[in-house]
């Protein structure tokens, strides 16, 4: 069994693009990430890939945005009393279902553009930011920016993507 099962909905097309496998490719990076957050259980999520259209209404339904964004992620454990799964780390049958990504390509490649990044690196970006968003992580308050920017730094600069000088500790770094 895998240490991270993802169920894909692919509304776009994009697992077609025959340039990489890309569900080897995200679960690689989603490992990573795993590992460097120490997270032991077993994840379970999906990935959905959406138009702008349904961005935008997911957006602003549950943020109050009018507007199609890169990744709106839905945390299955969302608030103060977070559930303590550590007493299932030594069963390979359990997985935590930490939630959903709602992914819009088109709006990462927008930003690729914008940032200058390339397709990789925000794509590879905005996959993890989703990720540690599931599995808890904030940056509504500096200090907590701070650590997932880190967090986030470190796996993308470890898988091989490039970044910018400034962005273990801001985020995209423009």
């Amino acid at each position: 069994m895998a240490p991270i099962d993802i169920t894909y909905n692919d509304d776009v097309g994009f697992l077609t693009n025959q340039d990489r496998d890309w569900k080897d490719w995200i679960f690689q990076l989603l490992l990573l990430a795993k590992d460097k957050i120490n997270k032991k259980n077993n994840l379970e999520l999906s990935i959905n890939f959406v138009d702008e259209k349904h961005s935008n209404e997911i957006n602003k339904k549950y943020r109050g945005k009018d507007r199609p964004t890169d990744v709106i992620s839905f945390a299955i454990e969302d608030g103060e009393e977070l559930i303590d799964f550590s007493s299932f780390e030594s069963d390979p049958d359990f997985y935590e279902d930490i939630g959903d990504l709602f992914m819009c390509p088109d709006v990462i490649e927008r930003h690729s553009k914008e940032y200058g990044t390339g397709w990789d690196r925000e794509f590879g970006y905005t996959l993890v930011h989703g990720f540690l968003h599931l599995n808890g992580f904030d940056h509504i308050e500096p200090i907590e920016a701070k650590e997932m920017f880190k967090i986030q730094g470190q796996v993308l600069e470890e898988y091989g993507l490039p970044l910018y000088s400034n962005q273990l500790d801001e985020g995209r770094g423009k």
